[in-house]
């Protein structure tokens, strides 16, 4: 099938202006045919339109680009994946002094560390930004149990990235570019801000509750520190440049080998599965989300900055890879709902299994009432008129909106659904018990209920 670029063009502006997305691009690949497409602007204040060429903030999908370097670290043998991190790292360490020595490369790249994963911490501008943010883990508890559970973790694929860096001799941006970006062809990507500037860079946009339009961040970018978990810049072609390296089982378009076809498809075994089978996979690899689509195996990942999101998914048995960027407004993520349904439907003959809708079941609100705590978030959650109410305090430094006030709709007897304000789809909270605790799971972290 040929790609249709005014077709996928009248989509992306058409989806963009529906969900009230400030700028967007997006790039598809399918065989030897890639197209791209672009809508609004890249900032409110300056109205400069957004064009493919245009750089966004890739954000958590910066956590692939780290595991691809930590694989290339295993496959050379400097690294073990079940080695404990202290074996490279000797003074890393955390509050609990059993995970600090028991927790292992395979655990940070699969998010089962339990290591309370939301800390972003300012520890400057210089090189040495990633080292000390790794020292200051020191105060970070295990929220989850070690090795039992999936809870996103920011902070372990920090520890990753230092864990490169170390081994590697070199700053993270530096090791990145070399073995990464500089191979791939990739000359506008990058991880600063003074780099995006000599680019056309889009800044980020909030909408607050209740406003009538978004507004720009007042940061550019998350702290030089969260670097290897989520500073990446690009275009969404070069995204795609990084679907086809993996595509490709590690060789890149002119025929460099930067990954052993025996490491690309190891990132791509299931680890561990995902309470929340919905927002992102069914299961997490070594780096990359896991999911089916129909009949169709999927890998990719999301990411989300400061009032910027990206979203990138690739169909290997149909030879496809779909990238999208975005840079605020009322709901993006509702834009990559509809839209990569959309492509996946067309390209692919395949579509997303249907996110959960609310039903009738009536529910035990004692067993969801409480407070659910972890570094970075405080989930709320009280009986209101009948039913369950959430309130989601982020107490991040990033934070930039007040505390939301949401619904919980019934879904299954462990499965309430978030009605965000402003957005179309709803959000699951998935709830379980696991050692005598309570948990919450939502938006890929696991919260344990600290009071009921």
């Amino acid at each position: 099938m040929t790609l249709d670029t005014a077709h996928w063009q009248d989509r992306l502006t058409t989806l963009a202006d529906k969900h009230g997305v400030v700028g967007a691009t997006l790039a598809i690949t399918q065989g030897a045919e890639t197209v791209e497409a672009a809508t609004g602007v890249l900032n409110l204040r300056t109205g400069q339109p957004a064009t493919p060429e245009s750089l966004f903030q890739a954000g958590s999908i910066t956590k692939v680009w780290t595991a691809t370097l930590a694989m290339q670290l295993v496959e050379e043998g400097l690294v073990d994946l079940d080695a404990p991190v202290v074996t490279y790292l000797p003074d890393f360490r955390i509050a609990s002094p059993s995970v600090s020595s028991s927790v292992t490369v395979r655990q940070l790249l699969t998010h089962t560390s339990g290591i309370d994963g939301d800390l972003f911490l300012d520890t400057g501008r210089g090189d040495d930004a990633v080292e000390r943010y790794v020292a200051a883990m020191a105060d970070l508890t295990e929220t989850v149990p070690q090795g039992k559970v999936m809870s996103y973790c920011n902070s372990g694929y920090t520890l990753l990235g230092h864990l490169v860096a170390t081994l590697r001799g070199a700053v993270y941006e530096t090791v990145l570019r070399d073995r990464l970006l500089q191979p791939l062809g990739l000359e506008s990507a990058g991880m600063l801000p003074e780099e995006a500037l000599l680019w056309g860079a889009a800044t980020g946009h909030v909408q607050l509750p209740d406003a009538d339009a978004p507004i720009v961040t007042p940061q550019w970018g998350i702290f030089r520190s969260a670097g290897p978990a989520g500073l990446l810049h690009s275009t969404a072609a070069a995204q795609l440049a990084f679907a086809r390296l993996h595509l490709a089982g590690g060789v890149t378009a002119d025929g460099t080998r930067l990954l052993s076809e025996e490491s690309a498809a190891a990132m791509r075994v299931p680890h561990i599965a995902v309470p929340d089978r919905w927002l992102l996979g069914t299961h997490w690899g070594l780096g990359w989300i896991l999911s089916t689509w129909g009949d169709q195996p999927v890998f990719g990942h999301d990411g989300a900055t400061l009032g910027q999101g990206a979203f990138l998914r690739v169909f290997p048995e149909k030879d496809l890879a779909i990238a999208l960027m975005t840079n605020g407004g009322r709901a993006p993520r509702d834009l990559y709902v509809d839209l990569f349904g959309e492509i996946a439907t067309a390209l692919a003959g395949v579509s997303p299994d249907p996110l959960p809708e609310p039903t009738s079941v009536e529910v035990d609100p004692s067993r969801f009432v409480g407070t659910y705590e972890r570094e970075g978030m405080r989930y709320e959650i009280v009986e209101k008129d009948g039913g369950l109410e959430t309130t989601i305090t982020s107490t991040s430094p990033l934070a930039s909106s007040p505390p939301i006030t949401a619904p919980l709709l019934p879904h299954s007897e462990d499965v309430l659904l978030v009605q965000m304000p402003g957005a179309d789809t709803l959000v699951p909270a998935v709830f379980f018990d696991l050692d005598g605790d309570r948990y919450l799971h939502t938006g890929a972290r696991t919260t344990r209920r600290s009071r009921a």
